[in-house]
């Protein structure tokens, strides 16, 4: 595997540019005695509760490769390596050290869930007419950061089981109706839509953020409404980070951020659909 995104010329939300590193030279296996990227760490981040202090500073011993507590520090990929002390990307080299604007040193978790029906006219589900196959339809929400279309995901809080922050991710970026009188008229249909998620991937994310020393790890899962009589009819409210969100259509020309173009196609195989 090889990151793209995650070395893009300019560090997002930042004017800090990136050492270029060319594809041969991506695996920390490859020799670059001469490599030394810029250090970026935001400043916005530093002392947040949801954050890690600097390395070396007092108090901070962090176990890498495990459990810490309640923070999840093990890669969905096997053990990382360390230099002085300090994750290396498992994939790696991105042209930036430091932590940018993430909030982990090494792997931060987040979950991914990918809600999906049918596209129907009236009660006949629609076949392409370019593969001959069902048009499956997928929730997504346009970011406020960037402007892309994405998943409707999120960051997992420590100590959370994945399925608690993909039900909570969802329903603040979509729904926007957390804790709500609608949202506890609903809370036995949510809760029953969300336990029947199939996994469809669990690793590495190319994304924006990336460093040499943080990155971005998932659980992306499906969720399937094949009557369309359950989230299906939920009406969409953009909350939390999410600019828009609509029913999109699944197919090959999807444009969106990170790695999640790549998650829908792998749904868009395993339900058979048009891609």
């Amino acid at each position: 595997m090889f990151h793209v995104k995650s070395r893009s010329a300019v560090y997002p939300r930042s004017d800090v540019s990136r050492l270029k590193v060319p594809d041969e030279k991506v695996p920390w296996t490859v020799p670059w005695p001469d490599y030394n990227p810029p250090n970026y760490t935001s400043k916005h981040i530093r002392g947040q509760s949801w954050a890690d202090p600097e390395i070396g500073e007092s108090g901070f011993s962090p176990r890498w490769n495990s459990v810490d507590g309640k923070v999840n520090r093990k890669s969905h990929h096997g053990d990382y390596e360390l230099y002085k002390s300090t994750p290396l990307n498992i994939i790696g080299r991105t042209g930036l050290s430091g932590r940018g604007i993430l909030g982990r040193w090494g792997p931060n978790h987040a979950a991914d869930p990918i809600v999906t029906r049918w596209k129907r006219n009236k009660q006949n589900i629609e076949i392409s007419i370019e593969s001959k196959k069902p048009i499956l339809q997928f929730v997504a929400i346009q970011r406020k950061d960037t402007g892309e279309w994405a998943i409707p995901g999120g960051m997992v809080d420590p100590g959370e089981v994945v399925t608690t922050t993909l039900k909570r991710e969802f329903m603040e970026e979509a729904l926007n109706t957390l804790g709500s009188n609608e949202a506890k008229k609903r809370e036995s249909l949510i809760n029953k839509f969300f336990s029947n998620g199939e996994e469809i991937y669990r690793g590495y994310v190319d994304d924006h953020r990336n460093t040499d020393n943080a990155w971005i790890e998932t659980v992306a899962m499906n969720f399937h409404d094949e009557s369309g009589n359950a989230v299906g009819l939920f009406p969409f409210c953009a909350g939390d980070d999410a600019a828009n969100v609509q029913w999109t259509d699944i197919s090959a020309n999807l444009l969106l951020y990170a790695s999640h173009t790549k998650f829908i196609s792998l749904v868009a195989e395993k339900r058979g659909s048009h891609w």
